[in-house]
């Protein structure tokens, strides 16, 4: 058995730029999710979004650290590893002359990158075969975006992102789930908990609700607490 951690990170943006969060999930040694952690980003694009989690993801994890990084994101991948060292001997300009872009993250990332051992793997989005990792941390940074709210186990947080069902076609659009899993077990107890929206919105019952107004998960939409999954939405 290798003695290589095996984890996943990812980044989202509801609009590019727009409403954007990131997210990381690290496994334990038989595969299974062991902690994970999720942020907001405010208005970012999705570029911040994916450099973003794997900064926060390659901090979360010590130094001399042999970890394998699951993403499927070939810009964040390539700007760290392929990119990366003509960037710096072209003075941080791209081969057309124009400054990198989020060049604050990548010079961070290079640092960390030199004190752990870190083999990437890129692995499809949205695949019925896809990697179970990345889908975890897709989730996890689909719904700090949305929500604008840190969690992990951190935090305190024993509940993982469930990753939606991928529906039959070639994409899906990245939504909500709505249901969770406990870490380190199949399942978890009791409903969503509310949380204040901090983006205006419309409820599966059709009716809009506030910044600031406690909202939680109705099925794979956020909504009024009081309207439940079974709300059908409005035409």
């Amino acid at each position: 058995m290798s003695d290589r951690i095996i984890a996943a990170c990812d980044g989202a943006a509801k609009g590019n730029p727009g409403p954007a969060g990131w997210g990381w999930v690290i496994a334990d040694a038989e595969g299974r999710p062991e902690r994970w952690e999720a942020g907001p980003l405010g208005r970012a694009t999705n570029n911040v979004g994916e450099l973003t989690a794997l900064q926060r993801l390659l901090e979360a994890v010590a130094p001399g650290t042999r970890v394998e990084v699951r993403m499927d994101s070939q810009y964040a991948m390539k700007a760290v590893t392929q990119w990366l060292p003509g960037w710096k001997r072209n003075g941080w300009k791209t081969s057309s002359g124009q400054p990198v872009a989020n060049r604050e993250l990548v010079e961070r990332i290079d640092l960390l990158l030199a004190e752990r051992d870190v083999t990437f793997r890129y692995v499809p989005a949205h695949r019925e075969d896809g990697d179970h990792l990345n889908a975890i941390a897709d989730q996890a940074a689909g719904d700090a975006a949305l929500t604008q709210q840190a969690a992990g186990t951190a935090l305190g947080d024993r509940d993982l992102p469930d990753p939606a069902p991928v529906r039959s076609g070639p994409s899906r659009q990245k939504t909500g789930a709505a249901k969770r899993k406990t870490v380190g077990s199949a399942s978890s107890g009791g409903g969503p908990r509310p949380i204040k929206a901090k983006f205006p919105g419309t409820c599966p019952c059709g009716k809009p609700y506030a910044a600031g107004e406690l909202i939680s998960k109705n099925g794979k939409r956020w909504g009024h607490p009081e309207c439940g999954a079974d709300v059908p939405a409005a035409p």
